[in-house]
């Protein structure tokens, strides 16, 4: 996929990405292997894993796409694996008929807010003390371009 080392990831993969998950957030954030296993089971759920240390999980429902999750180890960020996860993701979920993207993410984590703006994202919502650590959860979306094929 363009290049990069990303695998279409399923239910079998669910202990690599809770790996990358528990060394990516905190105790009290990270995903267990059985919550990642399920989630890649439902329908319309997807994910991809970078074998250099990281995972997207995202949801299709109708013309919508969501990211659920996106992990990258502290070692590989400034990498640009989660600019690939994401635009991969992007792509998976227009291929799919999707026209929007959403993610949240914390306002306390400037690099992931810079990374999201950078690849088109804006902001469409807030929830107040969503996660863990009392953060707000700044809602953001971006459009999926669709090519018209002759």
């Amino acid at each position: 996929m363009n290049g990069t080392m990303l695998t279409r990831a399923g239910p079998l993969h669910a202990t690599a990405l809770s790996a990358i998950h528990a060394r990516a957030f905190s105790e009290d954030e990270c995903w267990e292997e059985r919550i990642i296993a399920g989630q890649l089971s439902q329908p319309g759920v997807f994910g991809f894993l970078d074998i250099r240390g990281g995972m997207i999980l995202a949801r299709l429902a109708a013309d919508e796409a969501e990211v659920l999750t996106v992990a990258v180890v502290p070692e590989r960020r400034q990498q640009g694996l989660g600019g690939s996860l994401v635009t991969a993701a992007a792509e998976e979920a227009r291929r799919h008929g999707a026209t929007t993207l959403f993610l949240e993410v914390s306002t306390r984590n400037p690099a992931a807010r810079g990374l999201y703006q950078r690849l088109g994202f804006v902001q469409v919502g807030r929830r107040r003390g969503y996660y863990a650590d009392g953060s707000d959860a700044l809602t953001l979306s971006k459009a999926l371009t669709h090519t018209v094929r002759a």
